[in-house]
């Protein structure tokens, strides 16, 4: 930390246990303090080494709470609209999907719902979604796009994402996931819509500054990897990086490929081969794992983590908040998922939704631990220890945020019917 004499700071929390999460069992320093300027961390470390000479314009006793970087969601979907409960109702009575889909149902009807929808409308239908995650403590969040496909809705839900940013104390990265599904309109034509994906859709999202990443889907149901590997050689054309649904349903090579494009994660995983694995310690990719579809969709196959963990790829954890396989608004509870079903560590949960979430958005310099230097955006808890917050379920011990260095309380996750 640095010692400059006479620190000028603009904020100070005090009487606080800290889970830096930048070392060994948490990074946790019991008896702590963390100082901000200009929004960003300017000093950290145990309240006895404070400089005796700070001044800071604002104290904060944080009596006794527990602060750890803002949880960063990493992979959503969560700006859609519609409700599909009924399809699941329906699974459960004994309904095969294919039925199902046959009969309108399924990712179209979200693609329905969705393009029907103002962007209002969208944004309305998506923010008490948003604001339970914020809630918990999530101060960063990934929006997919995907349920449009088609430039205008694209970019509506894609806008709308933006909109969400703008509106709410969240920092919101954008992602274009146009290779998602195939549209209606573009039945046996999957070539002729990625080729509509690359040059069309994509190149006019970039020009609007819409896009921070770009996505596929590359699977036996959703598209080829030489259909993927078009998607990444326009996003390369564009500078934008990439990122993979790889390996979720069956072994496509999808994450070699995308460490191929040095991409900034691979997610899913549960068919994921060792070839994936040494692909993605060698390009540095994230592997994004998503209990809440694991869950949901009752699969069996574990993945790899243990290998994951040999091969030294960093893990993040993620809701994967969708309406279709995943209508999860918790981090909280993936985290604990990933414990309960995946067999990882609560400390390893914390860290997957802090630092290495951060890395697979490709803000590692500068989120998901507390360092000085990074941003100042961290979650305060009333728990006795950090692994709790893996541990209760349905509990939501989060007391206050503190966004780019202004402490307020969570937003009051608001209720939306239909939703």
């Amino acid at each position: 930390m640095p010692s400059h004499k006479n620190p000028r700071w603009d904020a100070l929390w005090q009487n606080v246990h800290l889970a830096a999460m930048n070392g060994g069992a948490y990074g946790e320093v019991p008896d702590g303090a963390i100082a901000v300027k200009d929004g960003r961390i300017a000093w950290v470390g145990r309240r006895a080494d404070l400089p005796a000479d700070y001044h800071a314009n604002l104290e904060h006793d944080a009596g006794g709470l527990w602060l750890t970087p803002g949880l960063i969601d990493c992979h959503t979907h969560i700006v859609y609209a519609g409700n599909r409960s009924d399809e699941f109702e329906a699974r459960l009575n004994g309904v095969a999907y294919e039925e199902i889909a046959r009969n309108g149902g399924g990712i179209v009807s979200t693609v329905r719902a969705t393009r029907a929808a103002s962007d209002d409308a969208l944004f309305q239908a998506s923010l008490p979604r948003v604001c339970t995650l914020l809630a918990e403590g999530v101060t960063t969040l990934e929006i997919k796009s995907g349920y449009g496909l088609d430039l205008e809705s694209e970019t509506k839900m894609l806008r709308v994402a933006r909109r969400i940013g703008a509106s709410l104390p969240v920092r919101v990265k954008t992602t274009f996931l146009g290779a998602h599904a195939l549209p209606p309109e573009y039945a046996g034509q999957a070539d002729a819509y990625i080729d509509a994906v690359c040059n069309d859709m994509l190149p006019a999202l970039h020009e609007l500054k819409l896009v921070d990443a770009v996505d596929a889907f590359c699977e036996n149901i959703g598209f080829s990897p030489a259909q993927t590997e078009c998607v990444f050689q326009a996003a390369h054309r564009h500078g934008l990086p990439v990122k993979l649904h790889a390996e979720q349903l069956s072994d496509q090579n999808g994450a070699a490929l995308t460490a191929q494009y040095k991409g900034l994660s691979a997610d899913h995983l549960e068919h994921l081969s060792s070839h994936g694995i040494a692909a993605m310690a060698a390009a540095g990719t994230v592997a994004v794992l998503l209990p809440g579809a694991f869950y949901f969709l009752r699969e069996t196959k574990l993945p790899p983590i243990q290998a994951l963990r040999d091969a030294g790829v960093p893990i993040a954890i993620s809701t994967d908040s969708n309406p279709g396989t995943s209508p999860m608004t918790s981090l909280l509870l993936a985290m604990n998922m990933a414990c309960t079903l995946f067999r990882m560590t609560p400390q390893e949960a914390l860290a997957g939704a802090t630092l290495h979430a951060a890395r697979a958005l490709g803000m590692a310099d500068s989120l998901g631990s507390l360092s000085v230097g990074k941003v100042a955006d961290f979650a305060l808890w009333e728990i006795d220890r950090p692994g709790d917050l893996a541990y209760a379920i349905g509990s939501n011990p989060c007391r206050h945020i503190v966004n780019a260095g202004v402490q307020r309380a969570p937003l009051v996750a608001a209720a939306s019917p239909g939703s």
